[in-house]
């Protein structure tokens, strides 16, 4: 029989809750997993055409897109996901329910994608490292906040809300004023691209607490509801951003924003090798002082390596005793 039957087979699987996804939501989830899915393979192969040294943005991006492929293909099967005692227990379209389904493996994704996607922003602006590992640390908090209470049934959750949002507030803080700041002095594409995808993150991100608030912590809209606004906002802060943020970056240098790496062609590292078999890159100059101390400890023996300059300077000084500018 053809149709969606992820619901069905995968409801042994855990613990069912009264209020979850129908075969709708599920089709909604499996149609984002597509769109995440082809967006990666977009990415990485996008990636392939750029020197290696100036991948590491289309190899973040890649990351942060499988991830959410695979969270998507979680929640569309009905895996990943618990059952919890809800505090508002509601009527209507969401009907009176003593549990809900809360996805906690949105959170495992969120925990590994948010941060890759603000490193993504925050190097694109050129801004310090430590700086960068403080609003890392800051989001953070605030995705362990959600996970936290999404599953707690009291009004005690609306306590990790708080929290939540005050770490959210600092990374706003960050990339409006210390990330903009960095990106504006290094001016040109580099800061049209900051402020284009910066812009978009910070608009997005804003909708995600109220989206937590009328889902898994309010229990106002059903969870075919909640697939439909956690996707949109997923599609937008994730494949949306990265495409925006790997055109900006298509004309910039990664060394313009301090990021350095050596990019040897295979055919001259093999080269190297074969012209070189015992020696390495950077060893070449070693592997001949060590050959040249060899050769003039045979000559001048129990003379030691570091030595001989100084022996031969003495022999020197004695031939021309009045000659001191040689005493080195």
């Amino acid at each position: 029989m053809g149709g969606n039957h992820a619901i069905a087979t995968n409801n042994v699987v855990f613990r069912n809750a009264n209020l979850a996804i129908t075969n709708r939501g599920s089709d909604w989830y499996f149609t984002v997993m597509s769109l995440m899915g082809i967006s990666t393979l977009a990415v990485l192969v996008w990636g392939f055409s750029r020197p290696q040294n100036s991948r590491i943005f289309h190899y973040i991006t890649t990351g942060i897109l499988a991830v959410a492929t695979i969270s998507y293909f979680s929640m569309g099967s009905g895996l990943g996901q618990d059952p919890i005692a809800v505090e508002f227990v509601r009527g209507g379209k969401v009907r009176a329910a003593g549990t809900r389904e809360i996805f906690y493996v949105r959170y495992i994704d969120w925990f590994v994608t948010t941060p890759l996607l603000l490193l993504d922003l925050l190097l694109t602006s050129g801004m310090p490292f430590p700086t960068i590992l403080s609003i890392i640390f800051a989001d953070l908090i605030m995705i362990v906040c959600g996970l936290v209470g999404a599953p707690t049934s009291t009004r005690y959750k609306w306590g990790y809300f708080v929290f939540g949002c005050a770490a959210f507030l600092y990374v706003v803080w960050g990339l409006l004023f210390e990330g903009r700041r960095h990106a504006s002095a290094l001016g040109g594409s580099i800061s049209r691209t900051y402020n284009m995808c910066g812009v978009l993150t910070i608009f997005v991100w804003f909708l995600y607490p109220i989206a937590w608030g009328v889902s898994e912590g309010g229990n106002v809209i059903h969870p075919d509801s909640e697939a439909v606004f956690y996707g949109i906002l997923d599609l937008i802060a994730k494949p949306v951003f990265g495409f925006l943020l790997l055109w900006g970056h298509r004309s910039i240098d990664p060394r313009d924003l301090g990021l350095h790496f050596r990019d040897t062609p295979l055919g001259e590292s093999r080269h190297h090798m074969e012209k070189h078999p015992i020696a390495a890159d950077g060893i070449q100059n070693g592997t001949h002082n060590g050959v040249n101390n060899g050769v003039n400890n045979g000559v001048n023996p129990g003379v030691t390596p570091g030595v001989n300059t100084g022996v031969h300077n003495g022999i020197h000084n004695e031939t021309h005793p009045t000659n001191p500018t040689n005493v080195v």
